[in-house]
């Protein structure tokens, strides 16, 4: 009878009684067996892997004060708004599944409700999934490839072109979902139904996070069925590990479900995570989304090119290098499966790519370890040295961003002229001239006032963009926020003239501009002005109403005149 180890794995299995798994198996006397030896000291592996996790943590870490930009600033004050015991979708509307608020109100919870607690917390979170990485690769792969995964990734993470140092639902969608396939590998090597289960739920705490994860709980599934085939299938069997891997994945949301339709507001929870997001999906043409897909995806890469090729390199090793072959259902079908993750709605936008890259990380992690013919020796550093220029390459091209400009100055060069640094003063002013009863509206897609000021929103809609898509529900959104501002009767009202934070269509309805131009001329007055320049510039009080703007782009707030 013989015997076998699956890479990683603690106990010996007898392959008479356990399951064909192409993805943890390793024939002895085959080549994978090359790929998987290293030379390294166990303590050099640790070593190395440390400084991979500190490479990404010292850079995030300097830019730890950076701005809250838009996403981030709707988790902040979700999150604020459940520690202060107020479930989502109260006082905040979107689309987006809970997941990612209950996780920044943890993080806030421990590391303070500021930019710099948010983005310790992510950089946490990115060296929590820097390791899983490192696992999953070395599972296949050999702890060689495991840190070139992990340092792939580490690196591509801080790309910052794809947005990576800001706190995006992606890092939270990652780090269940790697955990929870690490999960299934062992499950199934070792014929663990239970390890389904909670395998199941991992993956489904990712979905939670936001939508897209439901295509790694599909993943997972598929993985399953097709290993079935590779035997006899025990159709009773089958049912058991399916239905137990399902009813983990499904948990996390039927007990979210029953939390919020306990708090009052699974209605509104499930007309805009499921209703308005169906519009929303569907507000893009083939065209456009080629159009989109070719931007973000260029975007997203940018100075990682390098990095991508190699993984180009080594999505071709899968199907000609016979160790790597060992591995191709599983890499390839994760491959595949995280770029359907980024394409529900078909928006491409940059940090949706994000979710590519533990895919792209054991990709390279192919390529560099795979093993040369033993006779061209030299040949066999061609590929560490190429890694290690491509790495380079990046941090090179973005010496600048990632250790030279300050956060204020990193943000503007990052992202324009979002008005992220001022949000921040425009919610001190508020803070410091309003109790923690008054309320406040914002007439622009810029949730992170709402946070710093910790103020409550007058209406729920945080968010402009819904308002302005040609969808059915625009004009109902229009004058549910009207009615909601009008009856709220807020102490401030700030206005936004920024087109990105409104993203107007030609066909938006104009409701709520003519409605707001009325309104906020009969019962308020200015009383600050944000320009935005290189460095935010602000002026209060008359000031504010005699002065011309300095800039073509501003943030203006409004007070009521009867106080």
């Amino acid at each position: 009878m013989t015997r076998i180890r699956t890479p990683g794995a603690d106990s010996v299995i007898d392959r008479d009684q356990s399951m064909v798994i192409s993805s943890v198996s390793v024939r002895e006397n085959s080549d994978i067996a090359g790929m998987m030896k290293t030379g390294i000291p166990r303590r050099w592996r640790y070593a190395i892997l440390l400084l991979i996790i500190l490479f990404s943590a010292c850079v995030r870490f300097r830019l730890r004060d950076f701005p809250l930009e838009r996403d981030e600033g709707e988790y902040a004050y979700a999150g604020q708004l459940i520690l202060q015991g107020i479930p989502p979708y109260q006082l905040a509307y979107n689309m987006k599944l809970p997941g990612t608020y209950a996780a920044y109100a943890l993080l806030m919870g421990a590391f303070g409700q500021t930019p710099s607690g948010i983005h310790i917390g992510v950089s946490l979170i990115n060296a929590a999934t820097i390791i899983l990485i490192y696992l999953l690769a070395g599972r296949l792969f050999g702890t060689a490839a495991g840190l070139v995964a992990a340092a792939s990734y580490s690196v591509l993470s801080i790309n910052q072109t794809i947005l990576g140092i800001a706190g995006h639902t992606e890092h939270f969608v990652l780090l269940p979902a790697i955990a929870g396939i690490l999960l299934l590998l062992k499950a199934v090597e070792l014929k663990r139904t239970g390890l389904l289960f909670w395998s199941g739920i991992l993956l489904g705490t990712s979905f939670l996070m936001k939508q897209p994860g439901v295509v790694f709980i599909l993943f997972g599934g598929v993985y399953l069925l097709v290993l079935e085939r590779k035997d006899a299938i025990d159709w009773r069997g089958l049912w058991t590990r399916i239905g137990a891997y399902g009813a983990g994945a499904a948990l996390p949301f039927v007990l979210t479900c029953l939390i919020l339709l306990k708090a009052s507001v699974f209605q509104k929870f499930w007309f805009w995570t499921f209703s308005y997001a169906a519009q929303y999906a569907s507000n893009v043409n083939f065209d456009a989304a080629l159009q989109l897909f070719r931007f973000g995806f260029v975007r997203a890469v940018g100075a990682g090119l390098l990095i991508w090729v190699i993984a180009a390199v080594g999505l071709a090793l899968l199907f000609v290098h016979r160790a790597a072959r060992e591995q191709a259902m599983f890499v390839g079908g994760f491959l595949l499966f995280s770029f359907m993750a980024v394409c529900p709605g078909l928006h491409f936008r940059e940090h949706y790519f994000i979710l590519m890259l533990p895919a792209v990380s054991l990709l390279v992690g192919v390529a560099v370890t795979a093993q040369m013919p033993r006779r061209i020796t030299v040949l066999r550093f061609v590929p560490v040295l190429c890694f290690i220029f491509a790495c380079g390459f990046l941090v090179v091209r973005q010496r600048d961003f990632l250790f030279r400009m300050d956060p204020l100055t990193a943000c503007r060069s990052l992202y324009g002229e979002n008005p992220f640094p001022e949000a921040a003063g425009i919610a001190d002013y508020i803070k410091a001239h309003s109790s923690p009863a008054d309320r406040v509206a914002v007439l622009g897609s810029e949730p992170e006032i709402y946070f710093y000021s910790q103020r409550h929103s007058a209406t729920g809609h945080i968010y402009m963009y819904g308002l302005m898509e040609p969808q059915k529900y625009a004009l109902q959104m229009q004058k549910e926020m009207i009615q909601e501002i009008e009856s709220a009767q807020p102490k401030f009202v700030v206005y936004v003239d920024v087109s990105a934070s409104w993203l107007p269509w030609p066909t938006s309805q104009r409701l709520i501009f003519d409605w707001a131009k009325s309104y906020l001329h009969e019962r308020y007055e200015i009383t600050g002005v944000a320009d935005i320049l290189q460095r935010p510039a602000y002026r209060w009080g008359e000031d504010a109403k005699i002065v011309k703007p300095g800039s073509p782009f501003g943030v203006y707030l409004f007070k009521r005149k009867d106080l």
